[in-house]
């Protein structure tokens, strides 16, 4: 099954600290795992940019939200332990405990108005969700990511073919390849397609060369394009090539990429829009912003 959201984690949590013992973060993930018979894989599933699994990373806005109800608490960092208030909630044989059943809780309401009041704002609106704030700022910054790359393709789609091939220079210069970027290639010849072909060093010495063929077009690359790079590929005696297009690739033209005893590198609209954005070529940040937590070793007595 799917990963459970953090509220749908709550109710399980709290039945598992009726015991009246202390659990740590560990014991209950674990138990968890075996409640909602989650595999080995799901289990150690990352969040991409919260160095976190999934399942630890919900299961502790789980205690969280159950500790500013008031049905749990924290007696040590990193474990959990069921208040009397969280015995009497057991008590009437809940059905479920989700996010937006927080706010009848008085200890969460007050938690709300504390907010409310430290934020100085009249009107704070308190999301019931059932994603954690990392994970609604991961599908945000998921959207800003897929925008950015519909308008890096649009742009490539229509730039001048000549500044199509600076690009192309630039992002293998940003991977590694060649050193500077007047040391790193060479473009043999402008071609009449839109297109370039060119030489980049594969090293800073030029042990090794790479040749480079890139296709502004708005129609799939075929088979028969791999193939003339291919053939373009023996006249040079050249072992490493790289196709980029600003469009997509026909599956047959993978098929007989991957086929080749050369080692030809297809890289689509996409994934150069990608490369670019991982590289900064063509992109600029607008904002950045640091999402800190609490250290739990500067606060460890010893």
């Amino acid at each position: 099954m799917a990963i459970p959201k953090y509220d749908e984690m709550m109710l399980p949590v709290l039945r598992l600290l009726n015991d009246g013992a202390e659990h740590t973060q560990i014991e209950l993930a674990d138990q968890i795992a075996a409640h909602f018979k989650l595999t080995p894989q799901e289990c150690a599933e990352r969040l991409p940019k919260v160095k976190a699994t999934y399942l630890r990373h919900r299961l502790g806005w789980a205690g969280f939200s159950l500790r500013r109800a008031g049905l749990a608490e924290s007696p040590r960092t990193g474990a959990l332990q069921i208040t009397d208030e969280g015995r009497k909630f057991l008590d009437s044989n809940p059905s479920q405990l989700r996010a937006a059943d927080l706010k009848r809780f008085p200890y969460y309401a007050a938690f709300v108005e504390r907010m409310k009041s430290d934020t100085e704002i009249t009107e704070v609106k308190i999301e019931t969700t059932h994603e954690t704030p990392e994970e609604r700022i991961e599908a945000a910054f998921g959207e800003l990511r897929e925008t950015l790359i519909t308008d890096l393709r649009a742009k490539l789609a229509n730039i001048d073919p000549f500044h199509f091939e600076q690009v192309v220079l630039d992002l293998l210069v940003a991977m590694g390849y060649g050193g500077s970027r007047k040391e790193a290639a060479a473009v043999t010849q402008k071609v009449g397609d839109e297109g370039i072909d060119g030489v980049i060093n594969e090293d800073r010495l030029g042990l090794d060369v790479i040749y480079v063929q890139a296709k502004r077009w708005k129609g799939n690359v075929g088979r028969p394009e791999i193939q003339n790079f291919v053939g373009a590929l023996a006249g040079k005696k050249a072992a490493k090539g790289i196709f980029i297009t600003t469009s997509a690739f026909h599956d047959n033209a993978r098929e007989y990429g991957a086929g080749l005893h050369q080692k030809i590198i297809l890289i689509a609209g996409r994934r150069l829009a990608e490369l670019m954005i991982e590289h900064g070529i063509g992109v600029s940040e607008e904002h950045a912003y640091s999402v800190k937590k609490i250290d739990s070793d500067y606060f460890d007595e010893g």
